[in-house]
């Protein structure tokens, strides 16, 4: 090491505190970005499995209506007297595991957990732009996380008003028990977690912008740190919408003011309101609404391309397109949403723009699913854990988007709107497939995380099952939507048509528990191996990234000498030389910090 890149070193070590960390700086208040990628991911973890849970609950309301379970009247109290559900709380778990699932486990989960620990690695930075926001954004997601989860212990109960939260269930405190102080938390949680988002966006694309190792060119960037790179920025312009809607909506309900209420009677009684539009809110959630979608199907995306291609043991198919398709995601994902309110009296053309840009934006998304079929053709697959996840992704995105062309189409989307076929949709095509690129991307960069090695056969066991339940949950329901079953209905007894369909809801409630009691497996998998895997190798796959280059050991500034230089693009698998060999003798892969050999050409992208 050489007398310079030392003193560097040791002033970095200086100015970070790093010769003296207490057990606070290091694992509470840390502005390690590793440090902080982890507290992202464990938080969302502790999330997803109250998530998780509340689907179970609701699941088995669905399938035995009315039915007594001595676990409602464990897990809900009074709001389950004898074990029997009450119809408010019902709502409300839906409300609660759809706000859970979105923003805490797939948008935060994703995004926090991998933004922070790729970005600076595979860009070869010390850290992010600002260690204290990127610390200040951290919290601040944890305090949202506590506050919602206290909304479930409101005497009234949790807000009850469907994920979107649509007024006027959700401005009139008065309009049911989950419009009261539970609403109110509901919304300070949202506030405090928009917070959050956008000063971990705005680290994320500044970071990028400004602290690349010498040689690392835009066009020479993994496309894990691309599909990040245009997520903050989405949300960067999205996520103020839903601010401005919560806080209008928040004068609404103790202000007075009229923005989202016109004319409303409860009861008989005339209430003080007008010339305000509950469509409006509509207009505003879904401007956030939509772009969501790809905030959290994005970096899920990125995450798939890099282990699809490091595990296929081939350069990514079209590098260049798949950098111009989340772009074009990027900028589409904000011109569509009116896709979610066909049914809301929207002028018909008005609509049919709606339509056209909606299936506008399946065109970069159908690039992706080409250019990862193509990159898998022919490979030297490595089928472990992280690569069968990302198959996965890749079948249950094309499975998932191909029902979007249905909805994304006004004169269709009216048979099948608020059924099961949308729920069956959106979670194909956003909560399995964004959980299968975060399940990837947990066991691809495990090693990184903790310097240790999950189970195999665990993690296949894990994805089999998961695999199989997944389907098993969400297939049969997009035939329950198109027989007209309607979502949110605490029960449908009171519908005969709907009799025959009670056996598929009950195949599909066993799915859900079994695909949740199996989550068992992986937690304890993952928290095991922290302890006592088998330690991990500096390189376990052969990948040519730069986070493979530093030591398995963290350390606060991630190399311990000088930053690598960059020579080369990220996928430079099995390239040979004119004499059929490879670059590297006896290595199918070349690390991008090695430097272009004698007559050697960087792989024209």
């Amino acid at each position: 090491m050489s007398a310079t890149s030392q003193a560097h070193m040791e002033d970095h070590a200086h100015d970070h505190g790093h010769h003296k960390q207490s057990f606070i700086t290091k694992y509470i208040f840390s502005m390690d970005h590793k440090m902080i990628s982890k507290q992202y991911l464990i938080t969302m973890l502790f999330m997803g499995v109250i998530g998780i849970m509340m689907s179970v609950l609701f699941r088995m309301q669905i399938a035995w209506p009315g039915e007594s379970f001595k676990i409602f009247e464990i897990l809900l109290g009074k709001w389950a007297p004898e074990g029997v559900m009450d119809p408010n709380i019902y709502l409300a778990l839906v409300t609660i595991h759809g706000t859970i699932m979105v923003f805490f486990v797939l948008t935060q989960g994703l995004s926090g957990t991998f933004s922070n620990l790729l970005i600076p690695l595979q860009i070869g930075a010390r850290d992010m732009a600002s260690g204290f926001m990127n610390m200040v954004s951290y919290w601040l997601f944890f305090i949202s996380a506590v506050i919602m989860l206290l909304s479930l212990f409101v005497e009234a109960g949790p807000a009850a008003a469907g994920w979107t939260i649509y007024p006027p269930l959700s401005a009139l405190p008065q309009a049911q028990g989950g419009s009261g102080t539970g609403m109110t938390m509901w919304l300070i949680s949202m506030g405090i977690f928009i917070a959050s988002s956008l000063l971990g966006s705005l680290n994320y694309v500044v970071t990028v912008l400004n602290l690349r190792t010498k040689g690392m060119s835009m066009t020479r960037l993994p496309l894990t740190v691309w599909a990040f790179f245009v997520t903050a920025i989405i949300g960067i312009v999205s996520f103020p919408v839903l601010l401005a809607a919560a806080l209008l909506l928040i004068m609404d309900r103790s202000f007075g003011t009229s923005f989202f209420l016109s004319d409303i009677f409860i009861q008989g009684e005339v209430l003080h309101y007008q010339g305000g539009s509950p469509v409006l809110f509509e207009h505003l959630f879904w401007f956030l609404g939509h772009p969501e979608v790809y905030i959290v199907i994005l970096p899920a995306m990125g995450i798939v391309s890099e282990v699809l291609s490091t595990n296929s043991r081939k350069p990514i198919f079209g590098y260049r397109a798949m950098v111009a398709s989340i772009l074009a995601i990027g900028f589409l994902s904000t011109i569509v949403w009116g896709h979610h309110m066909f049914v809301s009296g929207m002028n018909p053309f008005l609509g049919s723009v709606f339509t056209f840009t909606t299936l506008l934006i399946a065109i970069p998304s159908a690039v992706k699913a080409f250019n990862w079929i193509t990159t898998i053709w022919k490979g030297n697959l490595q089928m472990n854990v992280a690569m069968l996840w990302s198959i996965g992704f890749v079948s249950t995105f094309i499975t998932g988007g191909l029902t979007g062309i249905i909805l994304g189409d006004s004169a269709l989307d009216i048979n099948v709107h608020d059924t099961y076929f949308v729920i069956a949709h959106f979670h194909l095509v956003m909560g399995i497939s964004a959980v299968y690129g975060m399940l990837a991307g947990i066991y691809h960069w495990y090693p990184k995380m903790f310097g240790t090695m999950m189970n195999k056969n665990l993690g296949y066991i894990h994805f089999w099952i998961t695999a199989i339940c997944s389907y098993g949950v969400f297939f049969p329901m997009h035939f329950v939507g198109m027989a007209g079953v309607p979502r949110r209905y605490y029960t449908n007894t009171a519908f005969p048509m709907f009799d025959d369909l009670t056996d598929i809801q009950i195949v599909m409630t066993v799915f859900a528990i079994i695909a949740a009691l199996v989550q068992v497996v992986f937690l304890y998998n993952f928290f095991h191996s922290i302890f006592y895997g088998k330690k991990a190798t500096q390189n376990p796959w052969n990948a040519t990234t730069l986070e493979w280059t530093t030591p398995v050991e963290h350390i606060h500034g991630n190399w311990p000498g000088a930053i690598p230089e960059v020579h080369r693009w990220p996928y430079d698998y099995s390239k040979v030389n004119e004499d059929g060999e490879y670059v590297l003798p006896g290595q199918d892969f070349v690390p991008q910090h090695i430097p272009l050999q004698e007559n050697e050409d960087e792989f024209n992208h």
